[in-house]
């Protein structure tokens, strides 16, 4: 209830994101002169590759300024189809691609097609908040797969296929993972995609949105490389980790064919159409040179190899070894307190924004989420207050 006007009851099953909280009381301290180190929001510190810009401001001047298709641009549509076949070795159809203002739409969609009350969807927890809440939106029974620190917040196949049962409608899948750094084994897709057979009326959304930020010279396992799941499989990924386009708000899906119309169909009743210039900048950004690309995955290693020892270096914390994006999810059991209260004290007391476990599922608890996507100076001053402020909580 809002005053006397009576909102639908799903609103209140609606979650949010805490980082963009975060992020907000960041903000409004640093506006009242407060030294605030953002290690809270999952956004690389790079501006967008100057020759994406350029296309932008070109596809400006030439005129580019109505309608487009709902499916997105047909170069653009192609262009996605020609990359992620080069990416991952399959082939797709520049047909079965969809153009959207940005990955969640595409996790929104899939969750809507698939949920209402009576129906399961299963989703990683910790995972990326906006599984959960859209579940628990659209009335379905959110299935969480538990993803553990002693595997390296990787799912076991043999969990994930046993939680699945006849109301199962689909299986969200994230890899490399948000909030955790976890990544898969090919092993594990493996067996999953195997014991899947067994299960025809599941359908699965592959996340893959941190595709190109793995380290120790893993490669990508894509969902894709699976033929056999490709009638069912929707495929999440876009811009804005890998070129630092979060502001642009573009992503791109791969759907079955026959989910491609239901999905358009949505788009036109949601958004009509992505921005027209910011789709000439997504396929500048996927035809042009890659070298920014490259380098921002090299220095968010090398921030990844700072981080974590100086995690493990403070009292009461623990961190495994993220594999891929950019986020370290050390253990904070150790400082007696819960992650939210760590999160809020970090924030308020010492100046550095985080994200509580807790923020991406109940089996956060105990965890709090550091990007590194902010500088390797800004890293090492941040962690080195957070010692000295804890070292001063346990004197």
């Amino acid at each position: 209830m809002t005053g006397a006007l009576q909102l639908s009851e799903k609103m209140s099953r609606l979650g949010t994101e805490t980082a963009f909280q975060v992020l907000a009381r960041a903000e409004a301290l640093a506006r009242d002169g407060r030294d605030i180190i953002n290690l809270g929001i999952g956004q690389p510190d790079f501006k967008s590759p100057p020759h994406v810009v350029e296309a932008a401001q070109k596809a400006l001047a030439d005129g580019h300024h109505g309608y487009t298709p709902a499916a997105g641009i047909p170069p653009l549509r192609e262009a996605v189809a020609s990359y992620l076949e080069a990416q991952h070795g399959s082939a797709v159809d520049p047909a079965n691609v969809l153009i959207f203002p940005g990955g969640k739409v595409t996790m929104f969609f899939a969750i809507l097609m698939f949920g209402e009350p009576g129906a399961e969807i299963m989703y990683p927890n910790p995972g990326f908040p906006i599984y959960e809440s859209v579940i628990n939106f659209t009335g379905a029974t959110a299935v969480p797969i538990r993803l553990l620190e002693e595997t390296g917040f990787a799912f076991k196949a043999e969990e994930v296929l046993a939680q699945i049962t006849p109301r199962t409608r689909l299986l969200i899948i994230n890899s490399p993972a948000n909030p955790t750094g976890g990544v898969v084994p090919k092993e594990e897709i493996d067996k999953l995609v195997a014991g899947l057979a067994d299960h025809p009326h599941v359908a699965i959304l592959s996340d893959e949105i941190y595709s190109r930020l793995l380290y120790d010279g893993r490669e990508h396992v894509s969902l894709l490389s699976y033929p056999e799941i490709r009638d069912r499989l929707i495929l999440l990924d876009g811009w804005s980790k890998t070129f630092a386009m979060t502001g642009w708000r573009m992503g791109y899906s791969v759907w079955p064919r026959d989910l491609v119309d239901p999905a358009e169909r949505l788009a036109v009743n949601c958004h009509s159409c992505v921005n027209a210039a910011a789709q000439w900048a997504g396929l500048a950004a996927l035809e042009g040179p890659q070298d920014q690309v490259d380098k921002m995955a090299r220095d968010f290693d090398e921030r990844r190899r700072a981080i974590v020892p100086a995690l493990n270096q403070l009292p009461g914390v623990t961190c495994v070894e993220p594999l891929g994006a950019f986020y370290a999810f050390p253990n904070i059991t150790g400082t007696g307190m819960s992650a939210r209260d760590l999160q809020d004290k970090l924030l308020e007391e010492v100046g550095v924004a985080t994200v509580a476990g807790t923020s991406f599922g109940a089996l956060g608890e105990g965890y709090i989420r550091f990007s590194y996507a902010n500088s390797l100076e800004n890293i090492e001053t941040a962690i080195s207050r957070i010692g000295t402020w804890l070292t001063d909580q346990n004197g």
